[in-house]
């Protein structure tokens, strides 16, 4: 076996980071990262797991990077809300943000097919987890969309579109602008 078949998970301490914040739990099965994916907003904003972005650098969708393997395979990207409509009653449970599917990788989600449009994170009451989760394709053009944002379940999709586990994820926090904030 060659150094560069040698499976090798990216941050373990990812896999803490994704538990202690119920992310592992609320939307997706235990997983071990193997893929790295950067998430860039605004062309110089990297998302770093946990920190708490403000609306308007999200009003825009962001550049997400994908590693992987080659050019050959093919990655799906979800972008969930599981504490909608409100951290204390998300009776929405997740709130589909956007999916993107077939990115070959090693590029990023321009090269993919979006058949969910992003549609920015609107926070209305409380601290939000907005998340990104990154499945590893069977094949190209496998992948349905769903039939609603509503009531979206990370697991059921992945599940109906024999996605498997993630391959990665990332997050961040964000609650509602005030209007002192939003003029700075």
């Amino acid at each position: 076996m060659s150094s560069s078949s040698v499976f090798k998970p990216f941050s373990e301490d990812l896999s803490v980071d994704l538990t202690l914040e119920r992310i592992v739990g609320d939307v997706v099965d235990n997983f071990i990262p193997t893929v790295k994916m950067t998430v860039i907003y605004n062309s110089n904003r990297q998302l770093i797991n946990g920190h708490e972005l403000t609306p308007s650098l999200f009003i825009s969708k962001p550049l997400v990077e994908i590693g992987g393997e080659d050019m050959r395979t093919s990655y799906t990207l979800i972008m969930t809300d599981p504490d909608a409509p409100s951290p204390s009653d998300p009776y929405l449970k997740e709130h589909l943000h956007w999916i993107v599917t077939d990115i070959p990788g090693t590029t990023n989600v321009l090269f993919g097919k979006e058949i969910v449009s992003y549609e920015a994170p609107k926070p209305m009451v409380g601290f939000h987890r907005f998340v990104f989760i990154l499945f590893k394709q069977r094949g190209r053009q496998t992948v349905r969309p769903p039939t609603m944002r509503d009531c979206f379940n990370t697991r059921a999709f992945s599940q109906d579109n024999n996605l498997g586990l993630p391959v990665a994820a990332a997050y961040f926090n964000a609650q509602k602008e005030t209007a002192s904030r939003s003029r700075k």
